[in-house]
């Protein structure tokens, strides 16, 4: 039944828009305000403003990598912002997210009014080895975020597949103001 569910990511288009492979397993996220991520089920931005949990099958002996992409900027229609990176942690020991390398901070869903239904999608692969980089990227920041392709970075460290994913759906809401206002 799992294993149907993730296979939304078939026909929600994120195969191939975002990875040609689909993952096996799912990442458990649970949000401060009380949601869970049910793949492909709407979710507001008030309900996704703060940093999940997030917990999958993992090795305690490897490193992984989380990402959160959003492929619908501006508009599922019109996609030419393409990804936007909402968070990424490289280097996690198993699944313990807290001691991995932020690269990029967390940022929630902020669609644009009028833009419809996002995809917010997340991704961990496991790592190869570990990954040296200096990068990161505030949470005020929009430098880095725009544009940025999963597929260059999982060719760049060869992380292969994603072996476990999830996703929700969200459009506009009265908190989107209040995150853009974050931007330096």
């Amino acid at each position: 039944k799992q294993l149907r569910k993730i296979h939304n990511m078939d026909s929600s288009g994120i195969i191939p828009d975002i990875v040609d492979v689909g993952p096996k397993g799912l990442v458990q996220l649970s949000y401060p305000s009380g949601v869970k991520v049910e793949p492909g089920k709407e979710l507001t931005p008030t309900q996704v403003k703060d940093q999940p949990t997030a917990t999958w099958q993992a090795d305690d002996n490897d490193f992984y990598t989380l990402f959160m992409v959003d492929p619908d900027a501006p508009s599922r229609a019109e996609p030419t912002n393409r990804e936007i990176l909402h968070w990424l942690v490289v280097n996690i020991p198993g699944n313990k997210v807290a001691e991995g390398q932020t690269v990029a901070e967390f940022i929630g869903s902020g669609p644009s009014k009028g833009s419809g239904l996002h995809r917010y999608v997340f991704l961990v692969f496991k790592q190869p080895g570990k990954i040296e980089t200096e990068k990161f990227i505030p949470k005020t920041s929009r430098e880095g975020r725009i544009g940025v392709k999963a597929r260059d970075y999982i060719a760049k460290y060869n992380l292969g597949s994603p072996i476990a994913g999830n996703f929700y759906q969200a459009q506009y809401d009265d908190y989107v103001p209040i995150l853009h206002a974050q931007f330096a």
